[in-house]
């Protein structure tokens, strides 16, 4: 059979002409009325929040990748904070993005796919928290032993708060402060913070017992509780905030959360970990009757120890006594002496007095009168003075005769004396003495100076003969003359 190549090219030129944007509008009509909700498994990758607050990613498999987005509004909401590597299953509808010609999901709700998520997630915001130092044992703080208020944060209905009420009931009846929470669904892990920080930002009171209509006093401890459940069920105290929360209070804080072979992250975090809710109840207080049997006991103890000493000091006060002398025999040998003594003191100052005036006019007796000693004093200044001026002109005549003598030495040594035996003093024509004949030459005019005078005098020999002038150079005989 033979097709006519005619027909098929007027049947193509049948089909409509679409643009690019009506296909690609076409295709997204198409996916979203498709697949309107689905819910995706897959491992998060490349996760990125951009600054509007959307949150882009792509979802994989063994065989294949598909691209996610999560609105700002949405991923303000989401209790699960996806990273990457988490394995996750996603909740949304499916769309296209014609700008790039690519489909993707758009994530209305985040969930961990299987427990085996839950907890590597569990195991890696351990690791960092502890990390960080929060569950440090220099962190924990030591219950107190009979707390006046004590605050629980749990949920307002259940078991949980009634088993803890009966229980410090039976034990000790306190003060109890309930902070209602949710313990699990979204928003119950920023309640629970909330609580916690609640209770620390309280002050606290002298007597909150005695004033129920003052403000609402501190706890002195904290209990966090909730009863047992799945690790889902108990995901709320795994939250960092919870965590943090539990590690910054100042308020000694016990954890008990699920049963005992439940752990979560506020455990760790917590100062003290109780297996169940009751079991906090009775680490928070002791039983009063066993506390009143022990201080009755203590009581007892202590007044028999007191008896014991009294009467061991009453013995020992006995023994000490019969070793004591009579007092009464003391008193009265120690008065007789103190009669003596005082007798004995005023004899000896009678005595002492008159001794005392004897010596006194002995004293008096071989006093001189001052006139007397006055008249001595100027007769022996007088003799001093006297003897003062002998030897002042002794010493004065004997330095005069030294000085006489002195004089007379040194003119004996004076050059006039030397002139007066035949000698003269010969100067120079500036007044020099001459002392050598090497000082004058021939031919100089000297000065002779005698005993009676002076008298000028030249010298002709005996002295430096006098130098010939040497002829300045260039000087000729000129006794043949000049040609010229």
């Amino acid at each position: 059979m033979m097709i006519d190549d005619t027909s098929i090219s007027n049947a193509e030129h049948n089909l409509p002409v679409l643009g690019v944007g009506e296909i690609s509008q076409a295709l997204k009509m198409t996916v979203e009325q498709t697949f309107q909700r689905v819910r995706v498994r897959g491992e998060v990758s490349g996760l990125k929040r951009a600054a509007s607050g959307h949150l882009y990613f792509t979802l994989k498999d063994e065989s294949a990748v598909i691209d996610g987005v999560c609105w700002r509004g949405t991923a303000g909401r989401i209790r699960l904070q996806p990273e990457d590597g988490m394995e996750v299953i996603v909740t949304g509808r499916l769309t296209t993005y014609p700008a790039r010609s690519r489909y993707q999901i758009v994530v209305e709700a985040f969930e961990l796919a299987g427990q085996g998520a839950l907890l590597k997630l569990l195991e890696d915001r351990r690791r960092q928290l502890a990390a960080e130092g929060l569950f440090d044992a220099e962190r924990k703080q030591q219950l107190p032993f009979l707390p006046r208020v004590i605050g629980v944060v749990t949920s307002p209905t259940g078991s949980v708060i009634r088993d803890i009420l009966h229980r410090l009931a039976d034990r000790f009846p306190s003060h109890v402060l309930v902070w209602p929470v949710l313990v699990q669904g979204d928003g119950a892990a920023e309640q629970i913070a909330d609580a916690i920080a609640g209770f620390n930002a309280l002050h606290p009171a002298h007597d909150p017992t005695h004033d129920p209509t003052g403000p609402t006093p501190r706890p002195e401890l904290l209990i966090v509780a909730r009863g047992g459940g799945s690790l889902e069920d108990l995901w709320a105290f795994n939250e960092e905030a919870v965590v943090r929360a539990a590690a910054a209070s100042e308020i000694p804080l016990i954890s008990a959360v699920g049963h005992e072979t439940d752990t979560t992250l506020i455990d760790f975090a917590a100062d003290v970990r109780a297996p169940t809710p009751t079991a906090a109840a009775e680490m928070a207080v002791p039983v009063r009757h066993e506390l009143l049997a022990q201080v009755m006991d203590d009581g007892a103890r202590l007044t028999n120890a007191m008896h014991r000493k009294l009467d061991d000091g009453r013995l020992r006060l006995e023994g000490l006594a019969r070793g004591l002398p009579d007092l009464g025999r003391l008193v009265g040998e120690n008065t007789q002496r103190l009669d003596d003594w005082s007798e004995r003191l005023g004899n000896a100052l009678d005595l002492g007095l008159s001794a005392k005036r004897r010596e006194l006019a002995t004293a008096v007796a071989g006093l001189r009168k001052p006139t007397h000693q006055i008249a001595q004093s100027r007769d022996r200044l007088e003799s001093e003075q006297r003897a003062l001026g002998q030897a002042m002109a002794a010493r004065l005549k004997d330095g005069r005769s030294r000085l006489d003598n002195i004089s007379a030495l040194l003119e004996s040594y004076s050059y006039q004396r030397v002139l007066e035996r035949g000698f003269a003093l010969v100067t120079d024509a500036d007044g020099k003495t001459v002392a050598s004949t090497q000082a004058v030459t021939v031919g100089d005019d000297v000065n002779l100076r005698l005993a009676d005078g002076g008298v000028g005098a030249r010298i002709t020999g005996g002295g430096k003969s006098k130098q010939k002038p040497k002829p300045k150079p260039g000087n000729k005989d000129n006794r043949q003359g000049s040609l010229l």
